[in-house]
Order: C-alpha cells, then sequence, then structure tokens
C-alpha cells in the first residue's frame, strides 16, 4: 500500500471511537505475530483524563533534550495520521507508515483467515501495531505512550511499560468507561500493575484519588504523588507561566513554561517526575534537560495561539474539565471582544461544557464538525439560548464559521476555537494559511 491506501485502509475499519473495542487480546495477539516489536524498547504509558498528551509532549521534549531517541504515540491528530507516531519529533513519513501499516494488515488477515480472531483489529489496535512497529524500525530507546481510552483495556497497555503516569481523572467517555468517577478511575488505575513505578497527579475529586491509591495499594506499588511542591514566578501576557518546581530530589528554579495555561503546571510537575524515574531506571536525564524540555516543548491544539489580527487561540476543551480550564485562560488573558466558534461531538456533556465557556464570548458562533459523532447546530442552539451572553450567530459548516468569526470580531480582539480537537483540526489549517 501507498500512503493513500492506507490511510483508507485504517479509515475502512470503522469510526477510531465509535468502533472502538476495548481488550487486549487482539492487540496482543497481533504483536506476537510481528515478533513483539513492543519488547525492542523501553515505555513510558501516560493515562489521564485531561492533560496526558500535553505531559507526554513535555516528557518526550524532556528525553530529546537529554540525547535520549524518543518515539511518541499520541492520538488524536488534527491534520494528518503520522502526527501520532513521532521519533525523535519526527513525523513518521508517509513512505515508512504505509510500509508498516502494509505489513499490520497482512498479519491481521492473516489471524483472520486462522480463524485466531473473529474480527480484524480495530483502526486503533492496528495504528498501535503500526506505532510499535516503526519504533523498533527507528531503533528508538524510549516509547511515550498516551493511552487512547481509559487504560485497562487500552491498546497501548500491552507494551507493558515499566513507568506510569496518571494525570487528572474526571468524567470523561462513561458510555465505555462508566458512569461514575470511580469506575473511570479504576479504569486507568489498571495501568498500575505489580513491579512498575508510578506518578500519580494531584486530582481535583478525592473519590479518584481514593481510587488510584487503592490500586497501588493491591499492586504493592509506591506511587510517587505530585502536590503544590511549586512557586509561580511569574506569568507573561499570553499565559506562558514561570515556575520553580521542588522534588524529593531537586530544585528546578524559574522554568519558563513553553505551554500556555495554569492547567499546564501541574501536567510539567508529572513529566518531571517522570523524568526523574526515568532517570532512576538508568536513563541519562540530567536537571538542564529537564529544564530545557520545559521550556521548548510544543504541542498544537493546546491552548496554541496564533498571532493574527484578531488573534487566534485553539484549543480542545472536549470535555468539562478541559471546559473549566480553557475558561480560566480566557478569563486570565483573552483580549476582548473574544468571539468562540464552538463545535463538539453530540457524545460529550455538551450542556456542562457550554455553561462553562459560552457565558465567556462577545459572539459565540455554533459549528458542526465533518465527523459522524459531530453535534448537530439543532443540539447546541437550546444550550447556546441558556447561557451564551453575547451575540449568537450559527453556522453549518466551519470554514463558513470561520469567516462569520472574522467578519465580526474587531482586529484587537481574540477568536477561539474550541470543543473538540477534530475542529481544531479542520480550522487550523484554514487559520494558519491565512498567515
Amino acid at each position: 500500500m501507498n500512503f493513500e491506501a492506507a490511510v483508507q485502509y485504517l479509515l475502512s475499519l470503522g469510526h477510531e471511537t465509535l468502533t472502538m473495542k476495548l481488550g487486549l487480546r487482539n492487540t496482543q495477539l497481533l504483536l506476537n505475530s510481528l515478533h513483539n516489536p513492543e519488547r525492542a524498547f523501553r515505555s513510558v504509558q501516560i493515562a489521564g483524563t485531561n492533560g496526558k498528551g500535553s505531559t507526554a509532549t513535555m516528557l518526550d521534549s524532556i528525553c530529546r533534550a537529554a540525547g535520549i531517541r524518543t518515539g511518541l504515540y499520541t492520538s488524536p491528530h488534527l491534520v494528518s495520521i503520522t502526527e501520532r507516531i513521532k521519533l525523535s519529533n519526527n513525523e513518521i513519513t508517509g513512505e515508512d507508515f504505509a510500509a508498516c501499516a502494509t505489513v499490520v494488515r497482512d498479519v491481521s488477515e492473516q489471524l483472520l483467515r486462522d480463524n485466531q480472531i473473529d474480527a480484524l483489529p480495530t483502526f486503533f489496535e492496528q495504528l498501535t501495531a503500526i506505532a510499535f512497529l516503526a519504533f523498533r524500525n527507528a531503533a528508538i530507546e524510549l516509547a511515550i505512550l498516551e493511552t487512547g481510552l481509559g487504560g485497562r483495556l487500552d491498546s497501548t497497555t500491552a507494551a507493558n511499560a515499566s513507568v506510569v503516569g496518571i494525570t487528572q481523572v474526571a468524567l470523561d467517555h462513561q458510555e465505555y468507561l462508566g458512569n461514575t468517577l470511580a469506575s473511570i478511575a479504576s479504569e486507568k488505575a489498571a495501568i498500575i500493575r505489580p513491579g512498575v513505578r508510578a506518578v500519580i497527579a494531584k486530582q481535583q475529586y478525592a473519590e479518584a484519588l481514593d481510587v488510584l491509591l487503592q490500586r497501588c495499594k493491591e499492586t504493592a506499588v509506591y506511587p510517587v504523588l505530585v502536590g503544590d511542591a511549586h512557586a509561580i514566578e511569574a506569568v507573561t501576557a499570553d499565559g506562558r507561566f514561570c515556575v520553580t518546581f521542588v522534588t524529593g530530589n531537586d530544585n528546578y528554579s524559574r522554568v519558563a513554561l513553553a505551554l500556555r495555561g495554569r492547567h499546564q503546571i501541574d501536567n510539567a510537575a508529572v513529566a518531571i517526575r517522570l523524568a526523574e524515574l526515568l532517570r532512576d531506571a538508568g536513563f541519562d536525564v540530567p536537571h538542564a534537560a529537564i529544564v530545557r524540555g520545559l521550556e521548548t516543548a510544543q504541542h498544537a491544539g493546546r491552548l496554541e495561539l496564533i498571532q493574527h489580527k484578531p488573534a487566534f487561540l485553539i484549543d480542545g476543551a472536549h470535555n468539562p474539565a478541559g471546559a473549566e480550564s480553557l475558561r480560566t485562560y480566557l478569563d486570565e488573558f483573552a483580549p476582548r471582544p473574544l468571539t468562540l466558534v464552538f463545535g463538539a461531538m453530540r457524545d460529550k456533556q455538551l450542556e456542562e461544557i457550554g455553561q462553562l465557556l459560552f457565558p465567556a464570548a462577545d459572539l459565540l458562533v455554533p459549528t458542526t464538525v465533518a465527523n459522524p459523532r459531530s453535534a448537530t447546530i439543532e443540539m447546541l442552539e437550546p444550550i447556546a439560548s441558556r447561557f451564551a451572553r453575547g451575540q449568537v450567530l450559527n453556522s453549518e459548516l466551519s470554514a463558513d464559521a470561520l469567516q462569520i468569526a472574522l467578519a465580526n470580531t474587531s482586529r484587537e480582539g481574540m477568536i477561539c476555537v474550541a470543543g473538540s480537537l477534530y475542529l481544531a483540526g479542520e480550522m487550523r489549517p484554514q487559520i494558519l494559511n491565512m498567515r
């Protein structure tokens, strides 16, 4: 297969969320048939509701600053599927992606013919195998794996990472992980297994922390708990925080975090503790690399500020916890007038997200996303009528929403695109082309 054919093949397996089948058996059989590429390198696995992607990106930046050959596996992508697989910060090439995808497809089809599996491995199962195969081919030293969904039955768990991190746990994906905070935390806590080293972020909810700590007790794992051992030294006008972090091992003075937002302080603290555990495990991760990594990390679509007149801010904010972080940022740092272009998936907590975000906007532009899970304008209208304090202008297409926002926002203001990373992926190329 060439790259285009490989992408079409993966898409033919069904939407990655709608057709998701949680469980490790297919992934393990697939990896066994590929001669277990995941055993060719060591791994860190990061789970959580919010912050796991940013934490993984920060840790990858730290390890690269230390001279470690890394493989970074994240989801979802904004524009190209190759964004999900990075080799020492370089996206996998289309040619290499296609080559790995062809091998994984052929092995998957053979497993089906041999009646070892009842159906072809899913989009995410095959993509995870592609990533592991690419990592082995590139002879990486360390894989940093963002969990796709949950933890216990997520395909990335088949890597058997020796170091794991859990970021903030909140309500999301209830249809897959359960309707209570305890059930969701339990799914994520399952990546804590006997013999691993674990870092647990400061949790907003005591119920979630209790579940995580109980899992540590059951597995005889003594976790590194991230608390408030930091001090904010300064903050830039666009929301980048300068922070001093103190751990049991070191003092990281006046670190100028590259990623925007107050919530990134907690994510950085988790990345620091993970880096220190990697140092304990034999990787050479000096103090200077930790600082440099945090000060140079980049994560597109997460409080990403694009300079323009008006300015653009792109963020996912796809659940209430993410929306709360975005609202905090907007209240602290967004210039006025503020236009919010909002589109989200229908299975998200639209009411709660709208209640948090819509009152912040002088102009709200609800729109749809080119995705079968997208919420319709009809779904968003009653929420907008309840919570919007400014003008509301609906748009069925995101491209039209961008033009509406530009026509109704002064050059001194800001246009924020939020509600879904799928929306960010649609609109980000259009915005970048305007520069």
